[in-house]
């Protein structure tokens, strides 16, 4: 049987390098949004994104205010944690050092470094979004 995980085993799940999928709603008449993205997060803190100042989902995360975050393992045993928060912060443009820390993240700090370099001059926007609930699952002791 999954079972939740504890406080500190979702911010631990959070805190690691996965995907999330970015959920906002939509107001021109789609569907919601739904995208993968990368993120930052330390356990205890608020939840780092950075996108195109203007792509679709940066239009819609400022219109809503209030987004939802899937992050799992794909691989087994599944695991995810879901994180709906609302945006407390949009920095634009987006500081260099939150840019770099989020690639860095996912690429490694030589290739998170050009990462940046090759986006620097693209408009872009900081969003801080503070987890307000939180869902989880854990079917590693199946």
């Amino acid at each position: 049987m999954p079972r939740p995980f504890t406080e500190i085993e979702r911010q631990e799940f959070l805190a690691g390098k996965h995907i999330a999928v970015l959920s906002v709603a939509a107001t021109d008449g789609r569907p919601p949004a739904a995208v993968p993205i990368w993120y930052d997060y330390t356990p205890g803190g608020d939840i780092r994104i950075n996108t195109g100042a203007g792509r679709r989902k940066a239009r819609l995360v400022q219109e809503a205010g209030v987004v939802t975050l899937t992050v799992q393992r794909e691989e087994l045993p599944y695991q995810y944690v879901i994180v709906e928060g609302t945006v407390v912060d949009a920095a634009t443009p987006s500081p260099r050092d939150a840019r770099e820390a989020i690639a860095t993240r996912y690429l490694g700090p030589e290739e998170g470094r050009a990462f940046v370099d090759r986006m620097d001059g693209t408009a872009s926007v900081l969003f801080t979004v503070r987890p307000d609930r939180w869902s989880s699952q854990d079917y590693s002791q199946m």
